[in-house]
């Protein structure tokens, strides 16, 4: 089915606009004179540590509280930490959920929670009591088993919407290979993981480690700091003192020598590619300010040299970039991006190419002036919102900075010369120990990435998709004799259905629901068995955009106007079934390879810029590829066909999964396909 084309188009659209926004700089300008805000210290019996920055430009206030422990394995019940996050603020002793949440809204403050503390906002005139309600959730919850079973739940149907997902894969396997699985940072959770946790965990967990003894709260805003130093007494003086566990825990060390991880996802569209070496790097370390200069020209936006490179020159991303961490613990520099899997080969290379560069050759001095006056420009910005104040306060806490580390931090920048930025680039990018993590398609990725791995001198392991080291992916598998694609075809055709009964086909309408990043919609789609195809999609009960073609020709409309159909679309649709094309794919179509997804084998087809997949076994159509071409980029979107239901004797996915960019996708239901039904010719006209 050709359903979604324009949506998906739309959308991917939508993302390149916001994800090539990041441009150069302008020339940097004098350094300018910032003040911080210095707080007003004390410390409760129970050891809650608060810091109070009057701030009276705006009459609101933002509490920020912090849980300061040391990083620690939760093991079989990992999760266990996020779970008590979630059931914060779902009721106390004195207050029921509902009860809670409704006065919260009422006053139109914002308060959440986590594993890590908790944050409250609101105006001024309401700071008494949201303080009290903030600290009433933190002090005296009561963690109940519907919750946990709500939370865990939700956890889980997360993990599986991430399956499939190839960024997630990577992002779980790089940090279980940079860290171990051992590690704070290198254990994931899982759903067996979150089925151990009891009610018993969550509340061992909370007495544990959410306590006052390690805590930090933050207050910035319109506020008397002698009253509120009253107030959170009051409120938070009863929460029993203790003390967090300090634990300890091998520190990861660094590769030998490079090395490439590969990770098997058989329905990616694109490798996701993390450079990476951990770094141990404080905020008052003298290479601070060096490393974060050096970081920006390598890798820190739009202007970066892998941006440049990557995207701009070679077209192979959308973007490219890298970031390197500081703190009390271990941490890492990582260099990122996602490219198609016939570019992975060489996209790696020039990841390397540039680390050894900015490594090897000085930077220029207009590069480093442009990257000066980036962060100069950006702390200038930042330093005048409040929760920036509380998160420098915070910082200066928790790092034991100097009281004046950050009205220095402008000289600081200023005074990174070109010499540091090579210094510090051979200290902490490590181009000749990098770990290599890609996660892709292997039958797509491993040949060109062989050869390329060969010739660089490159070792190359292999890796499922939790971290455990696995023997090479088989690529170009045999094709039974006797399979062609013509027989692929026609087998899915009578799998569905039969191609009689789908001549019975004169009208269908579809009606679908899902959500787009947490906004609902519904899409109900009507075709026709001459061509024609009307789509509308809604979104709380209004039309965001009716997309119709009559045969001829389209049109989108959307926002009150009315945009001509693209070209390309239109010889697309032209002469094709809208509903099932299989019946008209025979000419031209190619089987090229037996694969398996999903852990099953299936039949690879492919014809113009589409691939479809199905499952050897049930003769189905299990998903479907589109690559479209779009401001230069090629963009390869997945889609998942599952739940196949009859309805009067011809088979449909009730379920589809619709990848449209990296970390974007949308899962529709179908509600209801009607047949012959519910559509007139009057649908097809605008």
């Amino acid at each position: 089915m050709k359903k979604y084309i324009f949506l998906a188009v739309g959308l991917l659209f939508n993302l390149s606009v916001i994800q090539a926004q990041d441009r150069s700089m302008p020339s940097p300008g004098p350094a300018p004179t910032v003040n911080v805000g210095k707080p007003v210290t004390f410390t409760l019996n129970n050891g809650l540590k608060v810091l109070i920055v009057e701030n009276n430009k705006l009459p609101r206030v933002s509490y920020n509280l912090t849980i300061d422990v040391t990083p620690y394995t939760e093991g079989k019940t990992k999760g266990v930490s996020d779970m008590v996050g979630q059931m914060l603020g779902t009721g106390t002793r004195k207050m029921a959920k509902d009860e809670f949440n409704e006065e919260v809204d009422f006053l139109g403050a914002k308060v959440y929670f986590n594993s890590n503390g908790a944050y409250a906002t609101s105006l001024s005139k309401y700071s008494d009591r949201v303080l009290e309600l903030m600290a009433d959730a933190v002090t005296n919850p009561v963690f109940r088993q519907e919750e946990l079973d709500d939370n865990r739940n939700r956890a889980i149907e997360g993990l599986k919407a991430q399956e499939k997902n190839t960024s997630a894969i990577a992002s779980r396997v790089e940090n279980a290979l940079t860290y171990g699985v051992n590690h704070p940072k290198g254990e994931f959770i899982t759903a067996e993981t979150l089925n151990n946790i009891t009610l018993n965990d969550i509340s061992v967990n909370y007495h544990t480690y959410f306590v006052p003894g390690n805590a930090y709260l933050v207050i910035v805003g319109d506020v008397d700091a002698k009253k509120m130093k009253k107030q959170v007494d009051k409120y938070f003086g009863k929460w029993k003192r203790a003390i967090a566990p300090n634990v300890s825990f091998a520190e990861p060390k660094n590769l030998q020598y490079t090395q490439i991880n590969f990770v098997n996802v058989p329905n990616a569209v694109q490798s996701e590619i993390r450079v990476v070496n951990t770094v141990d790097l404080k905020y008052n370390d003298k290479d601070y300010f060096a490393v974060l200069l050096a970081n920006q020209i390598l890798g820190g936006g739009g202007e970066g040299r892998l941006f440049l490179n990557l995207r701009e020159d070679k077209a192979w991303t959308y973007g490219a970039y890298s970031s390197v961490g500081a703190g009390r613990y271990t941490t890492k520099f990582r260099a990122t991006t996602s490219v198609r899997n016939a570019v992975t080969d060489s996209a790696v290379v020039e990841i390397l190419n540039e680390l050894n560069k900015i490594r090897n050759e000085k930077v220029t001095k207009t590069e480093l002036d442009l990257a000066k006056a980036k962060y100069i420009g950006n702390f200038v910005i930042q330093v005048q919102k409040p929760e920036t104040v509380a998160g420098y306060a915070l910082n200066t806490a928790l790092n034991n900075l100097p009281d004046d580390y950050y009205e220095n931090f402008i000289k600081n920048i200023n005074a990174v010369t070109i010499d540091d930025v090579q210094r510090v680039a051979k200290k902490y990018f490590l181009a000749d120990n990098a770990r290599i993590v890609i996660a892709g398609k292997a039958q797509e990725v491993l040949p060109n990435l062989e050869k390329t791995a060969a010739k660089e001198k490159i070792a190359i392991f292999y890796f499922d998709a939790f971290g455990a080291k696995v023997d090479k992916p088989e690529v170009n598998r045999e094709i039974p004799a006797g399979v062609t694609a013509t027989s692929v075809l026609n087998d899915y055709l009578k799998a569905i259905g039969g191609t009689a009964k789908l001549k019975t086909v004169k009208t269908l309408l579809v009606a679908d629901s899902g959500t787009i990043q947490g906004q609902p919609i519904e899409i109900t789609t009507m075709y026709s068995a001459d061509g024609k195809l009307n789509m509308i999609t809604k979104s709380l009960g209004q039309v965001l955009s009716r997309q119709v073609f009559n045969g001829t020709t389209g049109a989108i409309i959307q926002g009150g106007q009315t945009i001509p159909m693209p070209e390309a679309t239109i010889k697309e649709l032209k002469g094709r079934p809208i509903f099932v094309e299989e019946q008209l794919l025979q000419a031209g179509a190619k089987l090229t390879a037996l694969e398996t997804l999903d852990n099953k084998d299936v039949y690879v087809v492919t014809l113009d810029n589409k691939t479809y997949y199905y499952d050897a076994q049930t003769k189905l159509k299990v998903a479907e590829k589109t690559e479209v071409e779009q401001n230069g980029q090629k963009i390869a979107t997945m889609s998942y066909f599952t739940k196949y239901t009859d309805v009067k004797g011809i088979k449909f996915p009730f379920e589809t999964d619709r990848e449209l960019g990296p970390g974007f996708s949308i899962k529709l239901l179908t509600n209801s396909v009607q047949i012959n039904e519910g559509v007139n010719q009057n649908d097809f006209k605008f």
